[in-house]
């Protein structure tokens, strides 16, 4: 047979066994009006996982992601440079800068800025952290600093998604929705894959949900955002007039439908829906019990700086750990606030003063409650800044920039890789984005290169055909 002649044949097959499972899920239909039918989908239908068992002994059971957007200094951070102070004002050596991708200084005279911010050496450990960053400096012996990341995009919203991705290019699943893909979620009634997002204190750059989205793979696996103020889901509450028994024959009704067109056309779409539908119902209590602050007692609130759920990446920090509580894989807060093109000193002072003591603050909560030791937390952004000046702020940089990773099998108390004298190169124990999910998934239990999913004829993951453990940051 001609292959055209294949297709079509099977296209019509296709429409057949549709048009098919349209008649009999009317039918199905009628029948559970009038009380007949007795259909039902299972209760306990999450997620489990593709990977089981796993590839080697996890050291984290789930994930929290402080993304940074807009790009934190380094140099006003984690990474101090004594030769900027020297240097202050002085033309940009050439020898640094020369043939490398610039943002918004291209064409301009380079001059060297100093670090706005003095360090200091914190705990035990003695790191090294800019002091606008004084809680965060109180657990330096919990975090492992991480001075010589590498990225691939210049830009806020590419650097965003292949931070997310590890490629640039749209559509692909993000690390969120992999996880989720691999491990599945503990949780029945709130999603695997959570987002939160606060602003403040830079210019807010916008996010787009793709950064989060689950790009190829069915997409019940991409990550769900909540608002931080207000209705916490939208469109799961019910109606007015509509009692709890009455929502839940709906919600068994369209399931029947649903499942009767799947056993037809086996669509994951339709899986993700039937399962998406029965999250929803379960969301409608189990949401306002998660945002609901008030069992918080007054310490846990001052610690975190919060008075309850304002929508403030505080309040956000605490309900990430309350979502960690009950069984969500994978939890990332946005803060857009940290592009500081002008104004860097002023800037960079009223954003770290929203996210220091929060981030600190989780961090000492889940130690206490015995949680920290299998949550991997990441601390950091898109890309970091130039040591050129911007009037008075800093461009954007992707060749050397700090982060760092607390818990989960990370060491603690440990630095890790160098820029060199200016920060500009990362010069010393070079981490790719690439080598970065290959070593959260490695925490996770998962070899990087045996998670896959065949997409258009090729096998895809998450660190795409790159990508490296990195060992030595490993507890």
């Amino acid at each position: 047979m001609h292959p055209f002649e294949e297709h079509a044949l099977l296209e019509t097959r296709r429409q057949f066994i549709g048009k098919a499972a349209r008649g009999m899920g009317a039918a199905a239909l009628a029948a559970l009006l009038n009380g007949r039918a007795t259909a039902s989908t299972p209760r306990d239908d999450a997620w489990r996982g593709l990977i089981d068992p796993l590839h080697h002994a996890p050291r984290a059971k789930r994930v929290i992601h402080l993304c940074m957007a807009g790009g934190p200094s380094h140099l006003e951070t984690f990474d101090y440079k004594d030769d900027l102070v020297k240097l202050d004002g002085e033309p940009m050596p050439e020898s640094f800068t020369q043939g490398q991708p610039i943002a918004q200084l291209q064409n301009q005279e380079l001059r060297v800025m100093r670090p706005q911010y003095d360090f200091a050496h914190f705990g035990q450990s003695q790191q090294h952290i800019s002091t606008v960053l004084p809680h965060i400096g109180s657990v330096a012996d919990e975090i492992c600093i991480i001075r010589s990341m590498e990225t691939e995009q210049i830009n806020h919203d590419p650097a965003h998604t292949f931070m997310n991705t590890g490629t640039a290019i749209p559509g692909r699943p993000s690390m969120g929705a992999w996880t989720l893909y691999g491990l599945g979620s503990e949780s029945q009634d709130l999603p695997g894959f959570v987002v939160l997002t606060s602003a403040g204190g830079g210019q807010n750059q916008p996010i787009a949900a793709r950064q989060w989205h689950s790009g190829f793979l069915p997409s019940k696996f991409q990550g769900v955002q909540f608002q931080s103020q207000g209705e916490p889901v939208l469109y799961v509450d019910r109606p007015d007039g509509v009692s709890l028994a009455q929502q839940r024959r709906l919600v068994d009704s369209v399931q029947a439908l649903n499942g009767i067109y799947n056993e037809a056309i086996d669509d994951p779409e339709i899986a993700t829906r039937i399962s998406q539908y029965e999250m929803a119902f379960r969301m409608q209590t189990s949401v306002p019990d998660l945002v609901d602050l008030s069992d918080e007692p007054q310490h846990i609130l001052d610690m975190y700086g919060t008075p309850g759920a304002d929508g403030s990446f505080a309040a956000n920090c605490l309900l990430a750990r309350r979502l960690a509580e009950r069984g969500v894989r994978f939890i990332q807060l946005y803060h857009r606030g940290w592009d500081h093109h002008g104004g860097i000193k002023n800037g960079i002072a009223t954003t770290a003063g929203l996210v220091d003591q929060a981030t600190a603050a989780l961090i000492k909560d889940l130690k206490q409650r015995g949680m920290l030791e299998d949550t991997l937390i990441i601390w950091g952004g898109e890309f970091g800044r130039t040591p050129m000046a911007q009037g008075d702020g800093r461009d954007h940089h992707i060749k050397g920039f700090s982060i760092f990773m607390c818990g989960g099998g990370i060491k603690p108390g440990f630095s890790y890789g160098q820029t060199d004298e200016l920060g500009y190169h990362a010069i010393a124990d070079k981490v790719h984005v690439n080598d970065f999910h290959a070593t959260l998934l490695h925490l996770l239990g998962i070899d990087h290169e045996r998670l896959t999913y065949r997409f258009q004829g090729r096998d895809f993951r998450l660190t795409d055909v790159a990508g490296e453990v990195v060992s030595p940051i490993l507890a």
